[in-house]
């Protein structure tokens, strides 16, 4: 009897920080099926679990993501269309569960990220990037175009000008340029990457879960929306979060000149 495939995406938790590791070290850590299964299904357990409160996604060994898996692109023969939908389905629907989770999403990019890895490594809150990170979309190399949500946020961080030349001419983008232009949020040397992420994450989970998940809505809405419409959703969302117990916790804390622990839940 063969030995049961491990799982592509390891999951390491501690206290409330969930621990997302792409693990296929051996093959880039590119995206199979089974890599965006895994991916789709560790998304909603972050979304549906309370108890999590924030998520750190990285890479194992020296690359974060080589992008989609090309062998199996090529064993797909003639259903490579099939195939590619299932894969899009399961991968755009970890990236919607990742965006839309009421908790922040923390990325550290370890090495290059290319292809649905460019995709991921952006789409934290907050990325951290070691010096020998490189973004680069590496679509236009195989004659295909992007996914992973690549196309659609890429032009909000970095403008459209910028945009173009990334994913049309197949630009290369080091750690520090990727600071620079707004595709990561700071360098971090690659010896304390694994470190500095996990503190900050632990940071980002002792925060006002609810508000926090409040503001990457409004965030998210910001290209999209009117100021009077965005005006009215902010209205709403500071009402709601001073309603609940963090929002208490937190003016309480204030006044009293102490740090403020946003413990248990919000509405308790």
């Amino acid at each position: 009897m063969s030995a049961p495939e491990t799982s592509p995406l390891a999951r390491e938790r501690d206290g409330s920080v969930m621990r997302l590791v792409l693990d296929r070290p051996q093959a880039g850590n590119t995206v199979s099926l089974s890599m965006a299964q895994a991916l789709m299904r560790a998304a909603i357990e972050c979304d549906e679990d309370d108890s999590i409160r924030c998520v750190l996604l990285t890479g194992r060994g020296r690359m974060f993501c080589a992008g989609g898996d090309i062998a199996e692109f090529a064993a797909a023969g003639e259903g490579i269309g099939a195939y590619l939908k299932e894969v899009t389905a399961c991968l755009h629907a970890a990236v919607l569960r990742f965006r839309h989770m009421a908790k922040p999403l923390m990325v550290a990019v370890n090495g290059p990220a290319a292809g649905a890895g460019f995709s991921l490594a952006v789409a934290g809150d907050i990325v951290l990037a070691a010096p020998d990170a490189r973004f680069v979309a590496a679509y236009g190399a195989l004659g295909y175009t992007p996914d992973g949500g690549l196309s659609w946020l890429l032009p909000r961080l970095v403008g459209m000008r910028q945009a173009q030349e990334i994913l049309l001419a197949n630009r290369a983008i080091g750690g520090e340029e990727a600071v620079t232009i707004g595709l990561a949020t700071r360098l971090v040397p690659s010896a304390e990457l694994v470190a500095e992420a996990a503190r900050q994450a632990t940071v980002m989970a002792a925060a006002a879960t609810g508000a926090i998940g409040r503001t990457r809505s409004l965030l998210a809405q910001a290209f999209d929306t009117s100021l009077e419409t965005h005006l009215d959703a902010e209205a709403r969302a500071i009402a709601a979060s001073a309603r609940t117990a963090h929002g208490r916790e937190g003016v309480a804390a204030f006044l009293a000149k102490r740090p403020a622990r946003f413990t248990g839940d919000e509405n308790c």
